[in-house]
């Protein structure tokens, strides 16, 4: 069973990937001129949606890589320096101008006035995009049926954290401000930064990496 201490390490890492508090502008763009309860149905879509697809990540991920002949170390290098490069987009603000992209695209001109958001670009790719799916992938390499679980668990808390800026989204944007929602970007950022450099030590270590040869 998986320590308090790697649940938090968890919980905090998927947090920053999907980083709840960037989404609630975005959510509000998204649904602009829809009712409260359209809002409501479409945020609940949304997280039910992502919930599902976490779990299909989270039970077919490792088999997928035993399945193409890939090792654990080297998964985990390689989904610490992706998660490295989406720290670097949240630090520079490539990652939110690419997020206003994907919901330009799910609302531009052709859209109709009742385009439903919360499956594209809600749940995929915002919520759960390439970093999260690498994460969780990541997490669940060498855990047990009540690791997974546990993990699961952990998915679904930071989801219920998404339908919460969902139902605050309005008051937040306008309290944070762009310059508030910047600063909040920035030091997730880091956190991520620091997060997947961590991964890649791991990798390496697991690699062996640097370790001394029998007997020398």
């Amino acid at each position: 069973m998986l320590d308090l201490a790697t649940l938090i390490t968890a919980f905090t890492t998927l947090f920053v990937i999907v980083d709840p508090i960037g989404l609630a502008p975005l959510f509000v763009a998204m649904t602009a001129g829809m009712s409260a309860a359209q809002r409501r149905r479409v945020a609940a879509r949304a997280i039910i949606t992502s919930a599902g697809l976490m779990l299909l990540f989270l039970v077919l991920g490792d088999a997928v890589l035993r399945f193409i002949g890939i090792s654990v170390p080297a998964f985990r290098i390689a989904g610490g320096v992706l998660l490295f490069l989406t720290a670097l987009d949240m630090l520079f603000e490539r990652r939110q101008a690419r997020r206003r992209d994907n919901a330009e695209e799910a609302s531009g001109p052709d859209t109709e006035p009742d385009h439903d958001p919360s499956i594209f670009p809600l749940a995929l790719p915002l919520i759960v995009g390439p970093g999260a799916i690498t994460t969780l992938i990541l997490l669940t390499a060498e855990a047990d049926v009540t690791g997974y679980a546990a993990i699961y668990g952990v998915a679904l808390a930071v989801l219920g954290t998404v339908w919460i800026a969902f139902k605050l989204a309005g008051p937040l944007a306008r309290v944070l401000g762009p310059v508030g929602l910047n600063v909040v970007t920035r030091v997730l950022g880091m956190l991520l930064a620091a997060l997947a450099v961590q991964f890649i030590i791991d990798g390496l270590h697991g690699s062996g990496f640097g370790m001394p040869f029998p007997g020398a």
